[in-house]
């Protein structure tokens, strides 16, 4: 899978990926994603990249000149370009999406080219004519769009196959089943007199199973109504969720 990320703060982005899943899987060269610095493609004295919006208004916005020449210039070294830039007012990203992103990239051969905007945000015509999709990591707001990279590249690479250790590790993850996940124990069987539950110890991985789908659907009903309302209940589920 390869990707690429336009910032105007390079190492904000490269030293995170320098570690765990998505660190492995750069060096092994499972996944390969290009930073480049938008600042580099201003053609002005001082490399400016931003200026006061038109209207009035608060905080400074960024200039169509060096972020379209970023992505013209990225998009010629992809054949399947893609090009995703982040906002609230974007398309909430989810599990499906993410699925759908990394499909595209394996069997296709499409690259996502992130557009990480800063300031009071990226001027609306490069978003209209240059970029493919607007993507959003939720309902609040960062400093920037690097973290959103982040996250949507960190999501990407664990479906990469290969990337993880357990093949069936993706597949595994309750999201992809639209449940949150159900609760994880480890060693030691008692801790400040908090009990691992005891179907866990049992070794009868029947119940164990019933007892963990239970905890999901109870879980996802209690935390997430949103995602619980999309489930089609099975008769066994519903016998779980009563039990």
């Amino acid at each position: 899978m390869k990707a690429h990320v336009l910032t105007l703060f390079p190492e904000l982005v490269k030293q995170p990926m320098e570690h765990s899943i998505v660190g492995r899987a750069l060096s092994r060269g499972q996944l390969t994603v290009d930073v480049l610095d938008i600042r580099s493609f201003a053609t002005n004295k001082h490399a400016k990249v931003d200026d006061s919006p038109y209207g009035g208004g608060p905080g400074m916005v960024m200039t169509p000149q060096p972020l379209v020449d970023a992505i013209e210039a990225t998009r010629a070294l992809c054949q399947k370009p893609w090009v995703i830039a982040f906002s609230p007012a974007g398309r909430l990203l989810d599990q499906a999406r993410v699925r759908q992103l990394v499909a595209e990239s394996v069997t296709d051969g499409r690259e996502c080219i992130f557009v990480c905007g800063r300031y009071e945000g990226i001027d609306e015509r490069v978003l209209d004519g240059w970029c493919d999709e607007i993507m959003s990591i939720g309902d609040y707001v960062l400093s920037g769009g690097e973290l959103a990279a982040l996250v949507v590249i960190d999501a990407m690479a664990r479906l990469v196959p290969g990337v993880l250790g357990n093949a069936a590790s993706p597949d595994e993850e309750s999201l992809e089943q639209g449940l949150l996940e159900y609760p994880q124990y480890s060693r030691p069987e008692s801790f400040r007199g908090h009990p691992v539950p005891e179907v866990l110890l049992s070794g009868d991985h029947a119940r164990i199973a019933s007892w963990r789908r239970a905890r999901a659907l109870a879980r996802t009903r209690e935390r997430r109504p949103d995602l619980f309302a999309r489930l089609t209940l099975s008769a066994a589920d519903k016998k779980l969720l009563e039990s």
